[in-house]
């Protein structure tokens, strides 16, 4: 059996100049999502389910679960030397921890808690982490400038899904990885490496409840799968985008989060969320797109900009845009 971090470190022994250091920042995450992970199993007893009663900046109730795993990211993460800036979904600016030019060439982006709508429902919900290296030019001038990457220079993305199991997927460019907490030791072991989604699957993922709202070539693709010419499509969504976007990696199939009438923009954010998942969706053979070009390629302007999401696997995307 392999731990996450022995796999990690591994990996590096395939590039030389490596020091050891990335491994270090990855540490940091793993050691959050168990602390999250162990919040959220005891949820319920501790009397830390439902809101705070605040709003974060996306205006959007703020669960006491949310702030719990957001605190627990920045703690952890904090204490890596290599991480440089933060940047959260519960947070309106970045967090720079170091501008010296001798540390802190990491910036680690992250949804600390994603689906948490679902939290009382005990439906599962993940953390979702994106991670960037600074530019030297930039160092302790214009962090927003290091922030505003296209998602195809990130180095690592990943998530972990909080449901029956702890799975945790991530890839550092060369592959994707998927890790099962063993929560008697403590530790992420090895379940399956070099993952594949599969080129095709029968399922779509999507709130057909916004339908009315969608762009008419979405709504034609929605009708045709329910057709016999479709040969039959399964329609599955829970409402927490890594769980739906897990499940589409292992069977295949099609995730959908389009723009909509009173959303133009979409509502996924692209940092943090949709970057990540179309990093990881690309490097296991996938596709993810916004509906006219490839999410990694889009260029940033704000730190909570928002994008449409088409995400899977590459025929069923490739099926759904020859509809728009």
């Amino acid at each position: 059996m392999m731990t996450a971090q022995q796999h990690i470190l591994e990996r590096q022994q395939g590039h030389p100049d490596a020091t050891g250091e990335f491994s270090w920042l990855l540490s940091g995450i793993t050691l959050a999502t168990k602390i999250i992970q162990a919040q959220v199993q005891r949820a319920g007893l501790l009397d830390i389910l439902g809101a705070t009663g605040e709003e974060n900046v996306q205006g959007e109730a703020v669960q006491k679960l949310d702030d719990i795993a957001n605190d627990t990211l920045l703690r952890c993460l904090g204490s890596r030397s290599n991480a440089g800036i933060l940047v959260s979904e519960e947070e309106a600016e970045p967090r720079v921890l170091r501008e010296a030019e001798a540390a802190g060439k990491y910036i680690v982006l992250f949804d600390p808690l994603d689906g948490s709508s679902n939290i009382q429902t005990t439906v599962a919900i993940g953390t979702i982490f994106s991670v960037l290296q600074r530019s030297p030019a930039a160092w302790g001038v214009a962090p927003m400038d290091d922030v505003l990457q296209p998602g195809y220079r990130q180095v690592a993305a990943g998530y972990v899904v909080y449901g029956s199991s702890t799975v945790l997927v991530y890839t550092c460019g060369d592959g994707l990885h998927m890790f099962t907490l063993e929560p008697s030791i403590g530790a992420y072991l090895l379940t399956q490496e070099d993952m594949k989604i599969p080129d095709k699957g029968r399922t779509y993922s999507v709130n057909e409840a916004y339908a009315l709202r969608f762009p008419q070539g979405i709504r034609d693709y929605l009708d045709w799968t329910k057709t016999e010419e479709s040969g039959g499509y399964s329609h599955r969504y829970v409402g927490s985008m890594v769980a739906d976007f897990h499940r589409i990696l292992i069977n295949g199939g099609v995730f959908l989060y389009p723009e909509t009438t009173d959303a133009p923009e979409g509502k996924l954010r692209l940092l943090y969320e949709a970057n990540p998942l179309a990093f990881l969706a690309e490097k296991g053979g996938g596709k993810a797109v916004d509906g006219s070009q490839a999410i990694l390629a889009k260029q940033p302007e704000s730190m909570h900009e928002r994008t449409p999401v088409i995400i899977g696997s590459r025929t069923e995307v490739d099926r759904v845009l020859s509809f728009l």
